[in-house]
């Protein structure tokens, strides 16, 4: 499988053709999988925690009422939504799927995790962002800051997933050290680990894609 060092040189080729633009473009990941049934169900939906922080955390919704709701906004949640105001959102299509998409992850009390599916589990799980269950004396700080320095990584009904793994204000190595997380991370997740990965690519926001693929990336190695 391409290692870190590969990777890294992979991002610095990506950076040379990209042309200067007045915002600051993300880098992305992309995997292309080979010899998996997608058709048959087979789907990847995984929370990677990067070992190199993004300088845009990821943000993290807390669903919960009480002790827990009160040390979440303490903790500075990106948003939290008691009890009450869940029952008011999930009776509102709209502002159902305003709050879901405004978030990138979201973590429940335990005790409301019943009333979670009922109101907004028909638009979360479509969108693989059925919340994280949190027991009311979980550390929610430590809890918050894994969550925003992770991104999520889906695969479904298709042969290949992409992902932003930071931004081209980041380092080559740190940069690599995230796409390395993911592809481990989606590799043993695989019916046959890297032996389904047919090419790992990356590419700026308006680059072009480097695309080696994992057979030539052995044969460099």
């Amino acid at each position: 499988m391409v290692n870190e060092s590969q990777l890294a040189t992979m991002i610095a080729e990506a950076r040379k053709g990209t042309k200067q633009r007045k915002f600051k473009q993300a880098v992305e990941l992309i995997m292309v999988f080979k010899d998996i049934d997608v058709k048959k169900g087979f789907a990847i939906n995984e929370t990677v925690q990067l070992p190199k922080k993004l300088n845009k955390p990821a943000t993290v919704c807390v669903i919960a009422s009480g002790d827990l709701s009160l040390k979440a906004k303490s903790a500075n949640a990106d948003k939290v939504v008691d009890g009450a105001q869940l029952a008011q959102v999930g009776t509102n299509k709209r502002e159902s799927r305003k709050l879901i998409n405004n978030s990138d992850f979201f973590l429940a009390d335990t005790q409301l995790m019943a009333n979670v599916g009922k109101t907004l589990g028909q638009f979360m799980g479509p969108r693989g962002k059925m919340p994280t269950p949190v027991p009311f004396n979980a550390p929610i700080e430590s809890i918050l800051e894994r969550f925003r320095s992770s991104i999520r990584v889906r695969l479904r009904n298709s042969l290949s997933l992409a992902c932003k793994i930071g931004d081209e204000t980041m380092s080559d190595e740190d940069l690599a050290a995230n796409a390395n997380a993911v592809i481990s991370t989606v590799e043993k997740k695989l019916p046959g680990g890297d032996k389904n990965i047919k090419k790992i690519m990356i590419k700026t926001t308006m680059g072009k894609i480097i695309k080696p693929t994992i057979e030539g990336a052995k044969q460099h190695a």
